[in-house]
């Protein structure tokens, strides 16, 4: 797959997208957690329009600074034109696969949600930024496990169905279902030590217990992948617009039970390295 190759979900509302399903309550606990404090020099690795790099500038602060690159110009557009002016902050266009030259050493790197869309890459993404880290520094990897494949109860047609949309998603567009699996070992094979990794629910979704932002994220996510694999629908009573409305109704449905686990994976980098 070349480096060329789409970003799943790219669509006109993506920022949207990304700044609506982003808690900051979350992130702030996460990144305390990771270590992030004031003083600290910060790579927000795959930042977006920018929402988390601001929440992260804020916990730096006083002394540190956060730089966000991203491989959308759409996204660092956005990024600047909402974010930039704050200090100790600045955003840059930038693709993960290519080496980060020219880039300072950085005391801490935050990898959130982006590992999962570069089945093929990751470990060229980790080598990027293991090269810009500080010794002694530390690597913080985040993402999502089973990604969209925890609810119950699916009609039966959807819960057959689903399975081969993430497969399909994961061959063609270099998705990574089982992304958040995978964080130890990039850090164990690079040597990195006191690593700590975190299991957490990232959607612990039930009852009336749901956000506008998660709803908005959900509809906006079935719609851009079921809308890249219509060829799936041929034989699925209703076509993809059943498809699409049958997960609707089961999402809205109170009795619905979903969740996504998070996976968070820390370790520092050798100081001989």
């Amino acid at each position: 797959m070349s480096k060329s190759s789409i970003y799943l979900m790219e669509n006109d509302d993506e920022s949207i997208r990304l700044e609506a399903k982003t808690d900051r309550d979350a992130v702030g606990s996460q990144a305390l957690w990771c270590g992030v404090r004031p003083g600290l020099r910060v790579l927000d690795a795959g930042c977006g329009p920018g929402l988390t790099t601001s929440i992260l500038n804020e916990m730096v602060q006083p002394g540190g600074s956060v730089i966000g690159v991203d491989y959308s110009a759409k996204r660092i557009a956005y990024a600047n034109e909402h974010y930039a002016d704050a200090k100790g902050i600045s955003f840059y266009f930038h693709d993960l696969r290519e080496a980060l030259n020219g880039f300072p050493q950085f005391d801490l790197i935050w990898v959130r949600f982006v590992l999962e869309y570069h089945r093929i890459g990751s470990l060229d993404i980790i080598r990027n930024l293991n090269d810009c880290l500080k010794p002694g520094g530390y690597l913080c990897l985040l993402d999502l496990d089973y990604n969209c494949l925890s609810h119950y109860e699916l009609p039966q047609s959807l819960q057959a169905l689903l399975p081969k949309v993430m497969e399909r998603l994961d061959h063609k567009y270099n998705f990574d279902t089982y992304s958040g699996r995978k964080l130890y070992s990039y850090l164990y094979d690079y040597g990195y030590e006191d690593i700590v990794v975190q299991l957490r629910a990232h959607h612990l979704i039930y009852g009336s217990h749901i956000k506008d932002g998660d709803i908005f994220n959900w509809f906006k996510k079935v719609e851009v992948s079921a809308g890249l694999l219509r060829e799936l629908f041929e034989d699925y009573p209703g076509g993809h617009d059943a498809f699409t409305s049958e997960f609707r109704e089961f999402f809205l449905n109170p009795r619905r039970f979903t969740y996504t686990p998070l996976i968070l994976c820390r370790g520092r980098k050798p100081e001989a390295s």
